[in-house]
């Protein structure tokens, strides 16, 4: 069986490390030529629990016979994301794939009411979160309704966003993160509709609680309010626990081939069974 993503070229913004880099990875392995966007190549500090992101992604990949180049990006300046695009074409010509996944939440450490949430957490929240997607999305929209189709379809190209189990229902005590991401539930399916007459699909990716660099904090706290929460955050999956950045990349190769090829605007939950209840 072929790669499913072989020879297509894609960014993965926050790459770095976490659901980034599992999708980066998991890119390479189907044959993608990965673009690792994000502002380090690297984000592995010493008292991490383990070697994830001890070496670079893109340089994990090439170790691994793939092809890969890191373009530093910072998602909240629109500058910064259309050079990654203008980079991406000239190296490789054009652009297949797009993962706006770039993320912050905050609030996963210092969960508070909306009452009590800092305008800063607020603001800083949406900047990464909800603008960093939509300059993405934009950005990747302008090059990909201009190119060749790549197949018979006439698809042009696959943009994919990270949202959330919370951008399709409500999140207490954590407002700011709730508001971007149900942002990026309707930014995508507003995108689709505006690209589907060119070829260029526009879904997202909702997951459920992921263990990753977002939220490590949380589940290796010995606090005791911390990890009676992370129970009650377990409990909540309807098929128990929480995931792993590996859990959601399938979904990510799925929406970027074209087996998804009669797929746009859609959110996608990858949740354990959370939003089934």
């Amino acid at each position: 069986m072929s790669p499913r993503l072989q020879n297509r070229i894609a960014i993965v913004t926050g790459a770095a490390s976490g659901i980034g880099r599992a999708i980066a990875l998991r890119y390479a392995a189907e044959g993608a030529k990965v673009i690792c966007a994000d502002l380090t190549e690297s984000t592995w500090r010493i008292d991490s629990p383990s070697d994830e992101a001890r070496d670079s992604t893109h340089a994990r990949i090439v170790a691994s016979g793939g092809e890969a180049t890191f373009i530093q990006c910072d998602v909240t300046d629109p500058a910064s994301i259309e050079s990654v695009v203008k980079q991406t074409v000239q190296l490789h010509g054009r652009l297949d794939i797009m993962v706006n996944n770039a993320g912050i939440a905050p609030e996963s450490s210092t969960p508070a009411p909306i009452w009590a949430t800092t305008l800063e957490t607020y603001h800083k929240t949406l900047r990464v979160n909800l603008d960093g997607v939509y300059y993405g999305t934009r950005a990747a929209a302008a090059h990909m309704i201009t190119q060749d189709p790549i197949n018979s379809h006439g698809d042009r190209g696959w943009i994919l966003n990270a949202c959330s189990v919370y951008g399709l229902v409500g999140s207490r005590h954590a407002s700011a993160y709730a508001t971007s991401k149900g942002g990026v539930a309707n930014l995508t399916r507003s995108a689709a509709l505006d690209c589907a007459p060119y070829g260029v699909h526009v879904n997202a990716v909702n997951p459920g609680y992921v263990r990753s660099h977002l939220t490590d904090a949380v589940f290796r706290s010995e606090d005791p309010g911390l990890k009676k929460a992370v129970e009650q955050i377990e409990g909540m999956h309807p098929l128990h626990g929480v995931g792993n950045p590996e859990d959601v990349t399938g979904a990510y190769v799925f929406l970027a081939s074209e087996d998804a090829r009669w797929m746009t605007g859609v959110n996608l939950a990858v949740d354990g069974g959370f939003t089934a209840q």
